[in-house]
């Protein structure tokens, strides 16, 4: 629910019951008591119906708008050249809006509809003045549709926010699971190792397992490094993120296609593949040039690293390595592919959109 959406209702509600109590006031109804009194409850209804109905429990949510709906109701016959009549309207739009109860909601409106026709054709028989048509309070249960269909899409988009909150804390997780969890299993063999060598009477070998640990840790913190800063990253478009990584290690960035906005997913698996494929080629291929295409398809976005090293050397890459790169590709359904090509490397990563 936007703020516009917030104040709308209020606003509109406050100036109605205001220009209809001004009415009144300069050309009195024809039967003053009994309007005043409707009047009166059907404004204090309105007005408590803003400020106060989605904080009762769900009975009173119902008898009040029922008191809304049945009080604004006769006002189409007793303040007929009035704002009055605007107030059924705000009741059933409010009431489908509200009530959790779709058939509730849709029977307060056409309660109102009928109790409306109704207070017209005695008015009318009566000869009372300026009695709208009775045909034309029907329409009066016709905003409860609007009242349920922004039920609806405010619930609709409650559910993408939170598929989307659930959705960004997988992906941190699986960040926590590659990096860190990679690191510390790694760090945790090779201490019981050690201490394993040590109770052998191995203090070399054992000692050798401990600056392993410690190369692990080393290149476990700089992963988690590269990891903060991927996450925060995705505040930025995908080419801009992207351009900032080839700019910081010297690489040259192009975009081919329309660049669109693509999910959080996508973004954030395009951008720790270029990091390791620019770590590898700045470890394997130092001082080579290395060229990033970000292609946008149809149906696809496709990154393409390429140096232009020797071939001869196997970018195994280090941390989370193109292996899990590849297991990344794989969870959002598309795939990565590196090897040489010519007298270079090419990393590749096709994700679907």
């Amino acid at each position: 629910m936007t703020v516009a959406d917030e104040l709308f209702r209020p606003v509109a509600t406050l100036v109605i019951s205001a220009i209809t109590v001004i009415q009144l006031v300069n050309r009195p109804p024809g039967l003053p008591a009994l309007t005043w009194t409707v009047t009166a409850v059907a404004i204090a209804a309105a007005v408590t119906s803003v400020f106060v109905v989605e904080r009762l429990p769900e009975r009173w949510q119902i008898t009040l708008l029922a008191v809304f709906v049945l009080a604004s109701a006769p006002l189409f016959a007793l303040a007929p050249a009035t704002a009055a009549v605007a107030l059924i309207f705000l009741a059933t739009g409010r009431a489908g809006r509200v009530l959790r109860s779709r058939q509730v909601a849709v029977a307060l409106a056409g309660a109102g509809a009928v109790l409306g026709m109704l207070s017209t054709w005695v008015a009318e028989s009566l000869g009372a003045p300026d009695v709208p048509p009775w045909w034309l309070c029907l329409t009066a249960g016709l905003p409860v549709l609007l009242g349920l269909i922004r039920r609806e899409r405010a619930a609709a988009q409650a559910a993408a926010e939170y598929a989307a909150a659930l959705e960004e804390r997988g992906r941190i997780a699986r960040e926590i699971h590659d990096v860190v969890g990679h690191s510390l299993s790694g760090i945790a063999v090779q201490l019981d190792m050690a201490d394993a060598l040590h109770a052998a009477g191995k203090t070399d070998e054992a000692n050798e397992a401990v600056l392993r640990a410690r190369a692990l840790a080393v290149s476990g913190l700089k992963e988690t490094r590269r990891a903060v800063h991927a996450l925060r990253e995705n505040a930025l478009p995908l080419p801009e993120a992207i351009s900032q990584l080839a700019e910081s290690h010297g690489a040259s960035f192009r975009v081919k296609g329309t660049a669109e906005p693509v999910s959080v997913g996508i973004s954030q698996a395009v951008i720790r593949a270029a990091q390791e494929a620019l770590t590898n080629a700045h470890k394997h291929a130092p001082g080579a040039d290395v060229r990033l295409v970000l292609e946008y398809e149809p149906k696809i976005v496709r990154l393409t690293v390429t140096d232009t090293g020797s071939a001869g050397e196997q970018h195994a890459g280090s941390g989370m390595g193109l292996a899990g790169m590849r297991e990344r590709a794989a969870l959002l359904g598309g795939k990565l592919v590196a090897g040489p090509e010519g007298a270079g490397w090419t990393v590749r990563m096709e994700l679907p959109r």
